[in-house]
């Protein structure tokens, strides 16, 4: 078991936009985040079918990993992931349903890196997170998502 926070949270209203953080939000059952280019269907990958756009996932742990160890810098929103992370295996979530304060979701799969992040960011990103570049997950239960919610798995 675990025991972790929501350190940030980040969307683009479209595809390639800078993220922009909150510190609330809303999440949507069946839909995503509140304003974010998934939830109205015009992030760069929103003509791909199923629930894995909804959200996405980052670990803050990586993202420092990735300062320290890969010679590249990255900064939270560069990763272009909505939620960052602290102290939750994300990939140990896959299948599994999790809470982030009262938002119920269920992780879907590992959220490899893609060419076009390293477009919009810097070379080495791609190689930098490879087999550690998040979650996505789909809103089962939406609600107000806050800097500092806890999360725990399991959905109860």
């Amino acid at each position: 078991m675990f025991t972790g926070h929501l350190v940030g949270i980040y969307t683009a209203a479209e595809a390639g936009a800078l993220l922009a953080p909150s510190t609330e939000l809303r999440a949507i059952e069946g839909v995503g985040l509140d304003g974010d280019r998934y939830a109205t269907e015009v992030g760069k990958y929103s003509d791909r079918e199923g629930p894995h756009r909804q959200v996405t996932f980052v670990e803050r742990e990586v993202i420092a990993a990735v300062n320290s160890e890969a010679g590249v810098e990255l900064a939270e929103h560069e990763t272009r992931r909505n939620l960052v992370t602290e102290g939750v295996p994300l990939h140990h979530l896959v299948g599994q349903t999790f809470r982030v304060g009262d938002v119920v979701f269920r992780g879907i799969k590992t959220c490899p890196p893609c060419a076009y992040l390293e477009q919009l960011t810097r070379p080495g990103v791609r190689a930098a997170l490879e087999n550690r570049g998040g979650l996505r997950a789909e809103v089962v239960h939406g609600g107000t998502l806050r800097i500092g919610d806890e999360i725990t798995a399991g959905s109860s």
